[in-house]
């Protein structure tokens, strides 16, 4: 009797054994199984060119995100970080040229500020205060046109962004495979119009193309 249980109980043992062992071999197969079908979904994913568009609209780089395309993240907010710094820039000279020509111009000894443009040694006197004037608002006229330049310029590395998310989303799904193929070949054109029976037919090229 006592050799019985002893087997029955070492049974049970191997038993539960084996399903543990069934068990995480299920698991490991599990896993694999996840994993390579999430490398399926990865390679064979294919962005959709409208929400491409609309992400890209809504934000500065959206749509190579959503594309999957982070290189180019660089170049989007390397344009745009640039030109903010040079409006900022061109802003602030714009500024500081405009309050000098008008400290020049009001004839008010405690408003210098065009001092600070002047080569050491150089001061505006009667005699050359016209000719500083002139240097002054051509100064303040280009940075104003910089300025400006600079927002469109941005503006178009904006428009450059939108463009290249939505036609980069179109072209993923755009057919390159070994199929496309273009084949040029003679061939025999029948003029069925001729009366002469000679000239019924002559010989062409013909291309076709393969998809």
């Amino acid at each position: 009797m006592l050799v019985v249980c002893l087997m029955l109980l070492a049974g049970s043992q191997r038993t539960a054994a084996q399903d543990r062992f069934k068990d995480s071999i299920s698991v490991v197969v599990d896993t694999t199984v996840l994993q390579k079908e999430m490398v399926d979904k990865w390679s064979t994913w294919r962005p959709d060119p409208k929400r491409a568009l609309w992400l890209a609209l809504v934000i500065p780089g959206g749509g190579q995100i959503y594309n999957r395309k982070y290189w180019k993240l660089p170049i989007v907010y390397g344009g745009f970080i640039g030109c903010l710094y040079a409006m900022n820039w061109n802003n602030t000279m714009y500024k500081d040229y405009s309050q000098a020509l008008i400290d020049l111009v009001d004839n008010d000894p405690s408003t210098q500020s065009y001092n600070q443009f002047l080569h050491l040694g150089m001061q505006i006197t009667p005699s050359n205060a016209s000719r500083y004037e002139d240097i002054f608002k051509k100064r303040k006229d280009k940075f104003r046109r910089w300025r400006d330049l600079s927002f469109f310029v941005m503006v178009g590395v904006y428009a450059l962004s939108v463009i290249d998310a939505y036609v980069d989303a179109e072209l993923s799904v755009f057919d390159i495979s070994d199929d496309l193929s273009l084949r040029v070949e003679p061939t025999i054109i029948n003029n069925r119009s001729s009366a002469n029976p000679l000239d019924a037919s002559s010989i062409g090229l013909q291309c076709s193309l393969n998809f």
